[in-house]
């Protein structure tokens, strides 16, 4: 094993007493003392670059220039390769070099723009020996603009002949190694450039679903009549789910404020003042826990409709997903984590209860209290928070029941009809005392959404708010908070509404095959690492 380091003149000198040159100018250290400096090498590769960048200046050349003169794309050459070829051909290319062999006289690299990969080669007749001096100043990862001619190697390489070029960025830090990729999961993550560069295609391919499913599902709403508006992220009161806020200080209006959990209540005020049909792909921020289908910051697609209910959004629910997947996968039965999900209208309509008693074997209509079913609930093996009310235990029994991903658990189904303490913006159901007209949909084992016969008693919901303060009171810091602006807003009036709200993350995990929410959000939040608390002490 060798470590080979191309340097400048002063570098190759100072280690020359530990190895030797070989006869292209290409330093051989010896493989003990590579894996003894293995510590350093980033730090150590980081000066040889910064000396490299020097030089460059010394010579005049600056190495972030501001523009740039490409004329083609490399995909647009690739495509027209027989077209273009012959020594009469001028075409300028840009890219990042990922391979570099330096010959002595003459140097191969492959670049890659945005689009493709192509070789480049280098010869000092052609630039001359003092350009050509500079192409050994060049690191893997540097930014290059290079302008020539197109032929084909003995090996039928399709290759740019450089004529001139110029350098356009220097990297200072190594690359990840292109051939192994980076594997390190949390380096991927909390480093999402490295993943991109590394990784390449596969990665970017995630992030380009994303951006597909976005834009298919704006084109779904939009075509449907809907208007797209953007409402308060700093909210001074929060609200529209149940769940923790950020709270953040407001310096010249001496105020707290909160980071909004949800756009709810700030679209329905839109139907109020009477727009018909309302959305928003947004951030919402919740303080809440970390793992592979919870971020504390996220994407959500919240809509709203007058003169509809729960039926009705179940029917758009179910038809913009399917269109997303026909628009996005060209399909509407997709695959995610090894099993084929049938997304065709119409999905399956189950109520809750049933399906806890199904796979659960808890009747929750046998046990009326808090008391009795967090009794039943551990007697079978469940936790049970007595802290917690008689619908969030339910809720709770719910998440277990998802958890046991059954097959039948893993398709595309609404849980319908919910406990009325768990629902406070909820219409009553129509027939079912207790129960509101609520529903989630369910994609592959991910709770997907959440969606109602949006209440507008003001009374009632008045009411509903007080119940949530009291269950605040009792320790549920999760629970509602009063929200008299929007109680006075339902006091003006707010015709009979549906409304939905959708997981953008979770919908893109099912549409990427993606495990974890982690790899859908391009910055995720993450743990400190050592590196992070030892700065901050």
């Amino acid at each position: 094993m060798v470590c080979k380091v191309p340097g400048t003149s002063q570098y190759v000198q100072s280690i020359q007493q530990h190895g030797q040159t070989a006869p292209c100018g290409i330093v051989m250290l010896p493989a003990i003392i590579c894996r003894r400096e293995k510590k350093k090498s980033m730090p150590d590769e980081r000066e040889i670059r910064l000396q490299r960048l020097h030089a460059l200046r010394e010579q005049g050349i600056n190495p972030y220039p501001n523009n740039v003169e490409r004329t083609h794309s490399i995909a647009d050459v690739l495509a027209h390769f027989a077209e273009f070829m012959g020594p009469e051909g001028s075409y300028t290319l840009v890219g990042r070099i990922r391979l570099l062999r330096d010959m002595g006289k003459a140097a191969f690299a492959k670049i890659e723009d945005g689009t493709a990969s192509i070789q480049v080669y280098f010869r000092v007749n052609d630039l001359g020996a003092e350009a050509y001096r500079t192409v050994k100043l060049l690191d893997l990862g540097d930014f290059v603009e290079v302008s020539g001619f197109l032929f084909v190697t003995r090996t039928g390489e399709r290759t740019l002949h450089v004529r001139r070029y110029r350098i356009i960025s220097k990297g200072l830090r190594p690359l990840p190694e292109k051939y192994h990729g980076l594997e390190d999961k949390e380096i991927r993550q909390r480093k999402r450039y490295l993943d991109l560069i590394a990784n390449g295609d596969e990665v970017k391919q995630v992030f380009v679903i994303r951006s597909r499913v976005i834009t298919a599902m704006r084109r779904f709403l939009d075509d449907h009549g809907f208007y797209e508006f953007e409402t308060p992220i700093l909210q001074p009161l929060y609200g529209g789910a149940t769940a923790r806020p950020f709270v953040t200080h407001h310096n010249a209006l001496d105020r707290d404020l909160y980071l909004r959990i949800a756009v709810e209540l700030y679209l329905k005020r839109l139907i109020v003042g009477g727009f018909e049909c309302v959305y928003e792909i947004g951030r919402n921020f919740r303080n809440e826990g970390i793992d592979r289908s919870h971020n504390p910051e996220f994407t959500m697609l919240e809509w709203y409709q007058a003169y509809a209910d729960y039926n009705d959004m179940m029917k758009l629910v179910e038809e913009m997903v399917a269109f997303i997947a026909q628009e996005v996968k060209g399909s509407m039965h997709i695959v995610y984590q090894g099993a084929e999900i049938d997304l065709t209208p119409p999905w399956p309509r189950i109520p809750l209860l049933d399906a806890i008693a199904e796979h659960t074997g808890i009747d929750v209509n046998q046990f009326p209290d808090k008391e009795s079913l967090a009794a039943e609930m551990q007697a079978r093996g469940y936790e049970a928070d007595p802290k917690l009310g008689r619908g969030r235990l339910i809720d709770d029994l719910k998440s277990a029941m998802i958890r046991k991903g059954t097959p039948a658990l893993r398709q595309a189904f609404f849980l319908i009809d919910y406990p009325l303490d768990v629902s406070p913006l909820t219409k009553q159901h129509r027939e079912i005392p207790g129960l509101v007209e609520r529903f989630q949909p369910f994609l592959g084992g991910l709770e997907c959404g959440n969606a109602y016969s949006e209440l507008n008693d003001p009374l009632d919901q008045r009411t509903r708010f007080e119940d949530q303060m009291r269950q605040r009171a009792q320790g549920d810091d999760e629970a509602q908070v009063l929200d008299e602006d929007f109680l006075e807003a339902l006091e003006i009036g707010m015709p009979p509404t549906g409304g939905v709200g959708i997981g953008v993350d979770r919908l893109v995990m099912l549409m990427a095959d993606q495990e974890s929410i982690r790899d859908v959000i391009l910055f995720p939040t993450m743990r400190k690492t050592v590196e992070d608390k030892e700065q901050e002490l």
